[in-house]
């Protein structure tokens, strides 16, 4: 059985926009290791095409090699882009759905296989309230910005969750490992 991780970065005040953060090596080779170790990322429409950017770095490498790394590990993992916008998708490994049906993705939870991530703030949220996480890596970055998408905004139901890992980063920034709890 697949585990369904949403991994995200969030300042202190609970706010997460990829135009936010520290995106240091530490932190690209921390994610490259993470999307190495899993069969699958979920995205919805604005946080795929902003991940589109690293498409070109494959192409056309940076010369860092943390970013370089990053841009080969997510070039390479398959990606479920859920948009209801979206006409096509021309990234490689990269499938197109239209809307998320909670039993399609229970039944990708049973294959065998490795964790698959979601990493939209919107998609956490809604893949929260259909009780389908089962684990949450939220990178704490080290800033307050007052405002922005606030990550948990809409969530309807309680989810209890336990701490099982902290990793503190050189740039101040803490990753926080939890499992999902009993309710």
């Amino acid at each position: 059985m697949q585990k369904l991780i949403a991994a995200m970065n969030m300042t202190l005040d609970g706010f997460c926009d990829h135009t936010y953060g520290i995106a240091d090596d530490e932190i690209h080779e921390y994610y490259t290791n993470l999307l190495r170790s899993g069969d699958a990322v979920i995205y919805g429409r604005v946080t795929y095409q902003l991940m589109e950017y690293w498409k070109s770095l494959v192409e056309n490498p940076s010369g860092n090699k943390a970013e370089d790394d990053f841009a080969i590990a997510i070039d390479n993992l398959k990606k479920i882009v859920y948009s209801r916008t979206l006409e096509h998708v021309d990234w490689k490994n990269t499938i197109l759905k239209k809307e998320i049906i909670k039993d399609e993705i229970v039944e990708l939870k049973k294959q065998a296989g490795k964790p698959i991530f979601v990493g939209s703030p919107g998609l956490i949220v809604t893949l929260g309230n259909l009780d389908l996480i089962d684990e949450y890596q939220i990178n704490v970055l080290p800033m307050v910005v007052g405002s922005g998408l606030s990550l948990f905004k809409n969530i309807t139901n309680r989810i209890d969750l336990k701490l099982t890992d902290t990793k503190k980063f050189g740039c101040g920034a803490i990753m926080l490992t939890y499992e999902r709890g009993k309710n």
